[in-house]
């Protein structure tokens, strides 16, 4: 059986690897600074490869770069032993829901979901912070090798702070700002799917810088747009300057359809009951209002020099030097489906009739989002009071109506998933279920949020809000129950639970780790390589996390010959963290052909049952993987 990795993989080790299958001759080693022997690159052969220039040294090229990018990278690349843990008592309907509330520092949080979700998610919305001086953000430890930073992920500042205020005096403004976000998008354009998009909201202040990193990021090919959200409806007159009216949505796609046919495809905004310029229905055709084409063109052959009869009995054919643009044949089908204009009297030149009602099924949309359409920041805060006893919990929540209008842009269909990893009061949530509610859709979301403390002075902590967390989870609770209560005929099956899962150490012990670090005298006071304090569950979900198994799904329980044994995903996995396992528990486990079986390493009840084990599998499930902790 092999054992379990139970942390991140290191992607700059899988970038090598990719690297080392394309250009094996590439391959070499070479001596490091400690005098070891390590594996390298040797670029003079990778350029005779790929037959192109490689910029070097301080050669000018164009790029986009500030302090510690290098490090900024290092960082996304490196590994973390860490786990999600899940915390059912703050769930809703733990059981049956398809949706995810978690709770850690979202750059950990999107190493942990890279197995699991890799290119699973449909559309990413973030709202991160707009470094305006006064914003916080993370204090990522740039100074850490990928050992240290594997060992003790997350640092926290000398006075034990996660996020430190980002003032505008601060002579690594922008660069703080930029290492916070650049390693974050990096890690989620691996989640987004072929034909997934991400929005990202900013202000003027670092729109220009995350313009650019966005193109690092996704391909400056990927970028689609940046939308104006107007996000307020009255102008504010003690501005210095000008009173700004505006945020910017920027819209990066995974793939785009002009170098792959399976990139994003947009989708359309609904129709509202006016008609578009240009189409009427003087006829009163069925099938609605419609607009035409003349039937002639510049060029053609001879067989398109047929003649046409009017209704009124007049004879017609093509303008000198121009032909019909379509066959004969052609022709009298559409004519047979009243798609021919002879003009009100029914004697004029034909033309083709073009129906509203099939052509697009839907708007274009625009890049302007004007607050009547899509909601301003009122609206957002009116939102989240009206469901906490109009108490001002959050002090800028985006309204629902511009989340909805994303999701439609982003085009989802049923079980395709959101993720919004700065969800802070989780309008993006709210908005998920209130547009199931609407259109009977099953969308997914997940939602990220580090704990962050509210002040001691706000609202929301004098009304018992301890962090962020506690009141995103309420709002969701909340919304949840009041568009159910709202909609009684229409939303029994909808979807307004979620797990919580909070980010924490490995359940694994240190000597798991690193086992040569510790004397074999400690290995004899060891009697088991998981921490006292975690439950078989809290080992499920990590067992899940290492083998890419979906964290929404569902998982039964069941006892066999003593032992709790778990069913994920219909026996896709089945794991069992019991010890003294018999031989009938693993024969009824093996009946069941599971694709995956999990167990403790010392799981046996004896050596008996352990020389049994392959050969139980072998004979009732040969093609299981079999692993163990």
């Amino acid at each position: 059986m092999d054992k379990l990795k139970m942390h991140t993989p290191n992607k700059a080790d899988e970038n090598f690897k990719k690297l080392a299958e394309m250009f094996p001759y590439a391959v070499t080693e070479t001596i490091d600074e400690n005098g070891e022997v390590v594996r390298a690159i040797d670029k003079d052969v990778l350029m005779q490869e790929i037959n192109t220039k490689v910029v070097d040294g301080k050669e000018e090229r164009y790029q986009f770069t500030w302090p510690d990018k290098k490090k900024s990278v290092l960082l996304a690349n490196a590994p973390i032993a860490k786990t999600l843990r899940p915390c059912r008592e703050e769930s809703v309907d733990f059981d049956n829901t398809e949706n995810l509330y978690i709770e850690g520092d979202n750059l950990e949080v999107l190493k942990l979901l890279q197995e699991t979700y890799f290119g699973k998610i449909k559309m990413i919305y973030i709202d991160p912070p707009y470094n305006t001086g006064n914003d916080f953000v993370y204090e990522d430890d740039f100074a850490q090798s990928a050992d240290e930073y594997l060992e003790n992920s997350g640092q926290f500042d000398d006075e034990g702070n996660r996020l430190v205020k980002n003032l505008d005096s601060n002579g690594r403004f922008h660069t703080d700002w930029l290492n916070m976000i650049y390693p974050r998008l990096k890690l989620a354009k691996d989640l987004l799917a072929e034909d997934g998009v991400i929005f990202i909201s900013i202000d003027d202040a670092e729109v220009s810088n995350l313009r650019k990193i966005c193109d690092d990021a996704f391909g400056a090919d990927n970028f689609v747009a940046n939308l104006i959200w107007q996000k307020k409806f009255s102008r504010s007159n003690d501005a210095k300057y000008f009173s700004t009216m505006h945020d910017h949505i920027l819209c990066y796609c995974k793939a785009n359809l002009y170098s792959n046919e399976n990139g994003w495809k947009i989708g359309l905004l609904p129709r509202d009951d006016e008609i578009p310029a240009g189409y009427s229905n003087p006829d009163n055709d069925p099938r609605g209002p419609w607009t035409s084409v003349v039937l002639s063109a510049k060029s053609g052959s001879d067989s398109l020099l047929y003649e046409i009869t009017t209704p009124s009995g007049r004879k017609i054919v093509p303008p000198s030097g121009r032909f019909w643009s379509c066959s004969q044949e052609t022709f009298n089908k559409w004519n047979n489906d009243n798609r021919i204009w002879f003009g009100v009297n029914g004697d004029g030149s034909p033309r083709k009739k073009t129906f509203l009602s099939e052509v697009q099924s839907g708007l274009r949309p625009n890049t302007l989002l004007l607050q009547t359409d899509v909601g301003h920041n009122q609206e957002g805060k009116q939102e989240v009071k009206k469901l906490f006893d109009d108490v001002g919990v959050f002090d800028s929540p985006k309204p629902v109506r511009l989340l909805k209008t994303l999701v439609v842009i982003a085009n989802l269909k049923d079980d395709d998933i959101v993720m919004d990893f700065f969800s802070g009061s989780s309008t993006t949530a709210h908005a998920v279920m209130q547009l199931n509610a609407e259109d009977g859709g099953n969308r997914k979301f997940i939602m990220v949020q580090l704990p962050e403390e509210t002040d001691e002075k706000s609202e929301a902590y004098k009304t018992g809000y301890k962090n962020i967390c506690e009141i995103g989870k309420k709002r969701i609770r909340r919304a949840g129950k009041k568009i159910k209560e709202e909609n009684p005929l229409t939303t029994q099956n909808l979807d307004t639970g979620f797990r919580v899962l909070k980010c924490d150490s490995s359940n694994m012990k240190d000597v798991y780790y690193n086992p040569s670090e510790y004397e074999p005298s400690l290995f004899e006071s060891l009697t088991d390589n998981i921490k006292e304090d975690r439950t078989p569950e809290d080992l499920l979900f990590q067992i899940m996390l290492d083998l890419g198994v979906l964290l929404s799904s569902k998982i039964e329980e069941r006892v066999i010959d003593g032992k709790k044994v778990f069913n994920v995903a219909e026996g896709f996995l089945i794991a069992c963290f019991d010890k003294n396992v018999t031989d009938e528990t693993i024969t009824a486990i093996a009946k069941q052909k599971p694709y995956y079986f999990v167990m403790r390493d010392n799981g046996f009840e004896n050596d008996s049952v352990a020389t049994n084990f392959e050969q139980i599998f072998a004979a009732y499930s040969p093609d299981t993987v079999r692993k163990v902790l």
